[in-house]
């Protein structure tokens, strides 16, 4: 969806992104390459883990576009691995918003392919999902 910033009149690009439990809201804005997160800064919420940030920015670095446009996100649910992943999606759905010609390249690398891997559910009689009670023999 794209929606011109009312304080602004820059365009704005937004892409969801989601992995597990958590949730990412993601506005793409013309800027200087600013990754904010919930209000703080991108490296300070991701605790300026290398991992992170290089796969939150790998869509952009992909298109040549990484100092181009400053990445808001309002992320919630899950933990930091999660969040970082739901990111790069809502980044890499955004760019497909942004120009359409965006798209292959993005596919070929696999950032729009939502990860479908969920902690499976504990079924009764078990301690968890898999793990069965000990076996006593007498």
């Amino acid at each position: 969806m794209v929606v011109a910033d009312a304080n602004s009149g820059r365009a704005v690009y937004w892409g969801t992104g989601r992995r597990k439990n958590a949730v990412a809201r993601v506005r793409l804005v013309p800027g200087s390459g600013q990754l904010i997160v919930n209000g703080k800064d991108g490296n300070l919420y991701f605790q300026f883990n290398p991992n992170y940030l290089g796969v939150i920015k790998a869509p952009l670095e992909t298109l040549g576009l990484e100092n181009e446009y400053d990445i808001l996100v309002k992320a919630e649910g899950g933990g930091l691995t999660g969040q970082a992943d739901s990111v790069r999606l809502g980044v890499a759905r955004a760019l497909c918003q942004l120009d359409p010609d965006n798209r292959p390249p993005l596919k070929t690398e696999g950032y729009l392919t939502r990860d479908p891997r969920a902690k499976e559910r504990k079924k009764y009689g078990l301690h968890k999902a898999r793990k069965a009670p000990q076996y006593s023999k007498r």
